[in-house]
């Protein structure tokens, strides 16, 4: 079979604001590939127990920190049984701490709270949720004298400041969380009618750890030989919009309701990546609830199939990679505008060097030439963002590095170049994002027509 190069050219386009220029413009990105011619589900066992998350943090409120703690939590409670119902934010204040726990408890008697178990004068959860449940605070001596040991670990010779000891003071009666990679214990208060709330730390280390350590047993020991369960399966799908795939599927898609499949939800979950589409099934029987989400799966697919890259959190790259080496080929990258974000995006994935052979991030046109070969008249005649150049660069990789498959992407700011394929909105991060991830779309979608 005779081996050539195949050039396939792609050009993004998108809207672009200056935050420091009030001109508008639009925003070019091109790919080329140069290759040889003959080239689930995500389960959440979820039970009875339905809980609500408090996070707790004027930083929280002010935008000043992202809150990555709720989204673990969510994650780890669905895989153990769990449903978080609710989500809450609420400042340092402890009115407002008082309040938010108290109305959350009332709807499901279970809560978990992250922050404010720290030294200073804003950490008020403690004593806060005290209040509710009717205990006052004392203080556990067993506690101070393993601070003071800490402390003193970490600053010989110092002196133990008072206001350390106030993380020694916990509700009457409460039940301690032990806190093996920080100083402020979480706490575990609970009522003679089983209302229950977890009070955990807000750095995520630490929380992460406690939560798996100690929050967790506590929980599974609550939960018992539940039954019942919600199973949800996703489907991950790339390069077309959520309004397309709505009216692709239209209205009860998945069934009418009354029926099995019909009591599934199916929900539209769009992102930088892609849009994923979530099947979940609620309050029936395990195994039913599998066999129904699995079903849906399928009739998902068939209908989007030409979209679909995974199942479940799989990353595109890691589907790639896998065409890759069941092709036995070899993979390099030539990179402008994403300045090296599909290397990354390949490297992240373990395994990959058994595919991918490296990347040059020509984002300078002396670099294109030099680098990878690109003529110097025709930068000059066609400009970076053009056929030639794009094709040069890909083929220039794929000679230099002797790999199978090249992969060129280049982009310039401006109103003019190319023929528009793709619309990309979002910042320039975002760009970066949606632009590699197009251009590993593009290589999984040559290895399927082949």
């Amino acid at each position: 079979m005779e081996w050539r190069d195949l050039a396939c050219l792609r050009l993004l386009q998108w809207y672009r604001r200056l935050a420091h220029h009030d001109c508008f413009g639009l925003s070019h990105c091109l790919f080329s590939r140069a290759l040889p011619a003959p080239v689930f589900r995500s389960a959440r066992h979820l039970s009875g127990l339905r809980v609500e998350l408090i996070t707790i943090g004027d930083e929280l409120l002010l935008g000043f920190t992202i809150d990555t703690n709720a989204a673990h939590i969510a994650r780890t409670l669905a895989e153990a049984g769990v449903e978080i119902v609710r989500r809450t934010t609420v400042g340092d204040e402890a009115d407002r701490i008082a309040s938010a726990v108290r109305e959350a408890l009332e709807r499901t008697g279970a809560v978990i709270t992250t922050g404010g178990l720290g030294p200073t004068s804003d950490d008020l959860t403690k004593p806060s949720i005290a209040k509710i449940f009717g205990r006052k605070m004392v203080l556990d001596e067993e506690i101070a004298a393993a601070l003071e040991l800490r402390w003193r670990a970490r600053f010989p010779g110092g002196t133990f400041p008072a206001t350390n000891r106030s993380q020694a003071e916990i509700p009457e009666g409460a039940g301690i969380l032990t806190n093996r990679h920080g100083s402020a214990p979480g706490i575990w208060l609970e009522d003679e009618k089983g209302q229950w709330v977890a009070m955990i730390p807000g750095v995520p280390r630490e929380m992460r750890g406690m939560l798996a350590d100690e929050v967790l047993p506590r929980i599974k020991a609550l939960l018992g030989d539940s039954e019942s369960a919600v199973i949800s399966g996703t489907l991950r799908t790339t390069g077309i919009a959520e309004s397309a795939v709505a009216e692709i599927l239209g209205p009860n898609f998945l069934g009418e309701p009354g029926t099995p499949l019909g009591s599934l939800s199916l929900a539209y979950l769009p992102g930088v990546a892609g849009l994923d589409l979530r099947v979940t099934a609620k309050g029936m029987a395990r195994m039913e609830a599998e066999a129904l989400v699995r079903e849906a799966m399928l009739k998902l697919r068939s209908r989007v199939s030409a979209y679909v890259y995974g199942e479940g959190d799989v990353d595109l790259a890691s589907v790639v990679l896998d065409q890759c080496r069941s092709a036995r080929l070899k993979l390099a990258v030539a990179e402008s505008c994403t300045g090296g974000l599909l290397g990354e995006r390949i490297t992240n994935i373990p395994g990959s060097s058994a595919v991918f052979l490296g990347g040059v991030i020509a984002y300078h046109n002396d670099v294109k030439r030099d680098a990878l070969g690109v003529r110097e008249k025709d930068l000059r005649r066609h400009g970076a963002v053009s056929e030639e150049v794009s094709v040069q660069m890909a083929a220039g990789v794929r000679a230099r590095s002797g790999a199978d498959i090249g992969i060129a992407v280049t982009g310039v700011a401006g109103p003019g170049g190319g023929t528009r394929r793709f619309h990309l909105p979002g910042d320039r991060i975002e760009i970066r994002q949606r632009a590699a991830q197009a251009a590993l779309e593009m290589l999984r979608r040559a290895f399927i027509k082949g």
